[in-house]
């Protein structure tokens, strides 16, 4: 879909990327706009009725306008759409993704999956060229957890059990969800923006190292105790 700009230190912008129906006023990501002047949604459009393309190629458009740095903060059906832009829109490790937070991956692959979301099968398993987090609850309707877990590893991306949340969205409860915001924040540490004279993008390796230790670990012990 056309070159990247060359890397220029500066601070990320934040793009959530909805799942089918869109989000919701109480949905985190929605909230997560109004208070954060960084944080920007995607309209894909077409909400009831996604069509991969057109939803790719709006997420590849928001990318290219929101001027790199960018991280993606996707939900749903959302985080196949930044798979399959990744799949589609190859891109140096880092940039001008710098990283990006999966929550609750709807399983298009599984044979009950509503017609809405067949269109984006087969799910991608091509590692994704930048750090990221991918967070599932052990009681989401809409995809098991060994199954997200399996996306986790196709993807590369470090896995976060985030016990029982449903589909980690506004009929969760979560409000705010300052978790998620704490995952958020990894995201970005892991890319190697939040440094003070950042000259490039973290290695795969450093950014695997920052993500492992700081993000899972402390996920996990606030969600399971562990």
């Amino acid at each position: 879909m056309g070159s990247f700009a060359s890397y220029e230190a500066r601070k990320p912008t934040v793009l959530t990327v909805p799942g089918l129906g869109g989000s919701g006023r109480s949905h985190w990501q929605s909230l997560w706009e109004e208070a954060r002047p960084d944080t920007i949604r995607v309209e894909l459009g077409m909400w009831s009725t996604p069509h991969r393309n057109a939803w790719v190629t709006r997420l590849d458009q928001a990318i290219r306008q929101a001027q790199a740095p960018v991280i993606l903060a996707a939900h749903s059906l959302g985080c196949l759409a930044v798979a399959w832009w990744a799949e589609l829109s190859p891109q140096p490790y880092g940039w001008p993704v710098a990283g990006a937070l999966l929550v609750a991956p709807a399983d298009v692959d599984r044979t009950d999956a509503p017609e809405a979301l067949k269109g984006f099968a087969p799910s991608p398993r091509t590692p994704l060229p930048f750090p990221s987090i991918l967070v599932a609850s052990q009681d989401d309707p809409w995809i098991t957890i060994d199954r997200a877990h399996s996306l986790a590893v196709d993807w590369g991306s470090h896995f976060v059990d985030a016990g029982h949340q449903g589909h980690i969205n506004a009929a969760s409860g979560l409000g705010w969800w300052q978790e998620g915001q704490e995952l958020l924040g990894r995201v970005i540490a892991a890319s190697g923006m939040d440094r003070p004279s950042p000259s490039g993008p973290l290695s795969p390796s450093e950014a695997r190292a920052v993500l492992a230790v700081n993000a899972t670990d402390a996920a996990q012990a606030h969600y399971l105790g562990r």
